[in-house]
C-alpha cells in the first residue's frame, strides 16, 4: 500500500511529460490530468469522462472477477505492501470500501451496482456470522455452516448469488431490449420525416421550376401582343397570376424558420431546451454547447425528452410543409384548367385575330 501510495502524482507526471513531446494541446492534457485526479481515493469526477475513467477503474466489483482480483489483491498487499492481512480483516475493509464506493454513469449504476450489492452482501453476512460464532467460540461449527452455504458453481458463485447475479442480467437484458426498440423507433421515424421533408422539397422546386418557365415563355411571346389582341388579356393575366400564387406557397412550403439559437443554463436545468436541432444553439459559443451537450448526454430522461421534441416539431414543420404545397398543386392544377378554358373561350371568341386562326 506504501509502495503503490502516490501513484496518481507519477502518472500525472509521465502522462504531461509524454503529452508535451508530442505538442498535445493544453486543454486535453487538462482533460488527462483532471482524469487521473479523478481516480483518487476517494473517487471525486467532476465531468462525465472523469465518471467513466472512475466506473472503468472499478470495474470489477461489479462482475464475475471480483472475487478473484479481490483474493489477488489481499496477496499483492501481503507480499509486496509490508502488510499481514488477516481474511478477516481483509473482509471488513471490503465491506467499508464498498459501502461508500459508488458507480457514477448510468451504464454502471445499472449494469454493475446490482452485483456489486450482491457481493456487499454476503460479506457483511459472513462477517454477521463469524461475529456470531466468535461468540459461541465453535469454530468447527463455523466451518459447517459455512462449507454448507457457499456451494460454488463453475463461476465460483453461490446459489443465491448466481439467483441475484441471473435476476439482474434478465433485468439488464430488458432494459436493453427496451432501449434498443426505443432507438429503433427514433430512426425509424426520423428517416421517414428526413425522406418526407426531401420529398417535398423536390415537390417544390419542380413546381417552381415548370411555373417559372411558363411564366418566361408568356412574357418573351404574348406580353408585347396584348395591346393589339384584347381577348388575350384575360386568359393571359390568369395564367401569370395563377403561376405567380403557385410559386408564392411553394417558395413557403420551403423556406427555413430559424429560431433565436440561445439557451441559458436554466433552460438546460429545466429541460426546456432541445439541442438536437441546430436553431437553439446556433449563436451560442462552443463552450456553452459542450457544456449544455455534456448535461444532456448525462441524463437519459433529458436525452429521450429532446429526442421526442425533436420528432414532433420536424412533424409540425412537415405538416406545414406539405400544407403549403398541397394549395401550391391545387393553385397550380385548377388554376391551369381555368387558364386553358380562357384561352379557348378567347380562340372562339368573334372578332379574334388571326393569331387565333
Amino acid at each position: 500500500m506504501r509502495i503503490a501510495a502516490g501513484h496518481e502524482n507519477l502518472s500525472i507526471e509521465l502522462a504531461a511529460k509524454f503529452l508535451n513531446e508530442h505538442k498535445v494541446h493544453q486543454n486535453i492534457i487538462d482533460k488527462v490530468i483532471g482524469c487521473i485526479n479523478a481516480t483518487r481515493l476517494p473517487q471525486n469526477p467532476n465531468s462525465l469522462i472523469e465518471q467513466i475513467i472512475c466506473d472503468a477503474d472499478l470495474f470489477h466489483l461489479g462482475t464475475g472477477d471480483f472475487r478473484e482480483k479481490n483474493k489477488l489483491l489481499r496477496e499483492e498487499l501481503n507480499d509486496f505492501g509490508n502488510l499481514d492481512l488477516s481474511k478477516k480483516e481483509w473482509r471488513k475493509k471490503n465491506i467499508e470500501f464498498l459501502s461508500k464506493h459508488n458507480y457514477f454513469t448510468s451504464y454502471a449504476k445499472e449494469n454493475l451496482d446490482p452485483l456489486k450489492q450482491v457481493y456487499l452482501e454476503e460479506l457483511n453476512k459472513k462477517a454477521g456470522n463469524e461475529e456470531k460464532l466468535d461468540k459461541k467460540n465453535n469454530k468447527d461449527s463455523k466451518t459447517t455452516a459455512t462449507s454448507q452455504k457457499e456451494k460454488k458453481n463453475e463461476k465460483g458463485l453461490t446459489d443465491d448469488e448466481q439467483k441475484k447475479l441471473d435476476d439482474a442480467k434478465k433485468k439488464k437484458e430488458k432494459e436493453s431490449q427496451s432501449e434498443r426498440a426505443i432507438s429503433t423507433v427514433f430512426r425509424i421515424v426520423a428517416q421517414s420525416q428526413n425522406t418526407l421533408s426531401g420529398m417535398a422539397d423536390s415537390k417544390s422546386n419542380i413546381l417552381i421550376s415548370v411555373n417559372a418557365i411558363i411564366l418566361s415563355i408568356m412574357i418573351s411571346s404574348v406580353f408585347d401582343k396584348l395591346k393589339t389582341d384584347t381577348y388575350l388579356q384575360i386568359p393571359f393575366t390568369i395564367l401569370v397570376t395563377i403561376c405567380v400564387v403557385s410559386m408564392v406557397f411553394s417558395i413557403l412550403a420551403t423556406r427555413p424558420n430559424i429560431t433565436s439559437g440561445k439557451f441559458t443554463k436554466e433552460d438546460i436545468a429545466d429541460k426546456k431546451t432541445n439541442l438536437l436541432f441546430f436553431g437553439n444553439f446556433h449563436k451560442m459559443g462552443y463552450a456553452d454547447y459542450d457544456w449544455g451537450m455534456t448535461e444532456l448526454l448525462s441524463d437519459k430522461n433529458y436525452l429521450y425528452s429532446s429526442m421526442i421534441k425533436d420528432t414532433y416539431f420536424l412533424g409540425v414543420v412537415l405538416a406545414k410543409k406539405y400544407k403549403y404545397l398541397r394549395i401550391a398543386y391545387n393553385i397550380f392544377m385548377f388554376g391551369l384548367i381555368a387558364a386553358m378554358i380562357a384561352f379557348t373561350i378567347a380562340f372562339l371568341a368573334p372578332g379574334a385575330t388571326e393569331m387565333y386562326q
